[in-house]
């Protein structure tokens, strides 16, 4: 046999092989015939759930869009609903794709233990989804903003995206987070709380406090900005209304500082702000916008404090920082035997960056 008939033999021979470890996409379903909701609504009403999706159609005009359907079903479980759903659509159901599910108020002061274990343990649902609470009936909500759906579907999703309509003002959280609170002794979730406006499609009502699954208290839009703060996120744009000036908040930095005092926890934050001077009332100096602009963010502190200490709940996660100060027994009190008794030195020390064209006073 000639080198040449080797080579040819040897060079099928790997051919052969090859094909057989193909796998192949005999499985894999076109975009076409599946469907990805992007909101998911829940509702409970005694011991019955209700489920609403909203799941984008490909359109049949090129010049509206993306055409938006609304699916509602009722059942016993979460699961069971969307199961059942998906047993009667023309196409096959794909949660992944799921952004925001949004939870009605009634139910989230119930309790959503239940469905954030069920979310968790399955794979069908992204842990990074936005967890959001409903301020009216889930139904009401979609009805309204299902006209503008024709033209822009992912107005709820957008309003949440850093890159899109979020605002410093509004709370962040995802169901790994939500998880992770109803574990965790020592950090608790505020959930942002919305509802459908009137000159606007969505409006903010601030955020829920979430402890152990329950919603037991909420914040302000202005009280959930010193959250967020607190919990690391860039607050960049917000901006600040007082009676001398109107500053837009550029930047932020946090240090804290904590201890244990005769078995008292005690913390020691200093709060940098960099602020720019938008508007001005009067002549004031800058010091005094400084002022008034600290003697605002630390009354609104404290009463996100007074909140934390009523309700037992840990939003700031605050008891993290004492996580190597006491031991597992303590930090399973911490809500309740350490919470209340916490003593804070929290100051803001703002600078302005920049006046603009506006000329004021040293």
């Amino acid at each position: 046999m000639s080198p040449y008939t080797r080579r040819r033999i040897a060079a099928l021979l790997l051919l052969v092989a090859g094909v057989g470890t193909l796998t192949g996409c005999w499985d894999n379903k076109d975009i076409n015939h599946r469907s990805l909701p992007v909101v998911m609504g829940i509702s409970k009403s005694e011991d019955l759930y209700t489920v609403v999706l909203q799941i984008p159609e490909p359109s049949q005009n090129s010049n509206t869009g993306t055409d938006f359907r609304f699916v509602q079903a009722t059942g016993s479980t979460i699961n069971e609903i969307v199961d059942r759903i998906g047993a009667n659509m023309e196409t096959q159901m794909d949660l992944l794709h799921l952004k925001v599910i949004l939870i009605e108020q009634g139910y989230a002061e119930k309790g959503i233990n239940d469905a954030v274990s069920a979310f968790m343990r399955t794979n069908v649902i992204s842990p990074r989804t936005m967890a959001v609470i409903c301020d009216e009936r889930i139904e009401h909500f979609f009805s309204k903003i299902k006209r503008y759906s024709k033209n822009n579907g992912t107005i709820l999703e957008d309003f949440f995206q850093f890159n899109a309509g979020w605002s410093p003002q509004v709370a962040q959280s995802r169901i790994w987070e939500l998880f992770r609170s109803i574990h965790s002794y020592t950090h608790d979730e505020a959930i942002p709380i919305i509802k459908s406006g009137s000159g606007t499609v969505i409006e903010t009502m601030g955020s829920g406090i979430i402890r152990n699954g329950k919603m037991v208290g909420r914040l302000s839009a202005n009280e959930t900005l010193l959250a967020n703060i607190f919990n690391g996120l860039d607050v960049k744009g917000k901006i600040e209304v007082m009676n001398s000036a109107t500053v837009q908040i550029v930047g932020s930095r946090i240090r804290n500082k904590s201890s244990m005092e005769d078995g008292i926890p005690v913390l020691k934050s200093k709060i940098h702000l960099k602020v720019t001077l938008l508007e001005m009332k009067g002549n004031p100096t800058k010091e005094q916008v400084k002022e008034q602009l600290q003697t605002i963010l630390e009354q609104r502190l404290t009463g996100v404090l007074k909140k934390m200490k009523t309700e037992q709940a840990d939003i700031l996660g605050i008891g993290q920082l004492y996580r190597n100060k006491l031991t597992r027994d303590q930090l399973q009190a911490w809500r309740s035997d350490y919470l209340p008794h916490l003593k804070t030195d929290i100051t803001f020390e703002v600078s302005i960056e920049s006046e603009g064209d506006l000329k004021m006073g040293a």
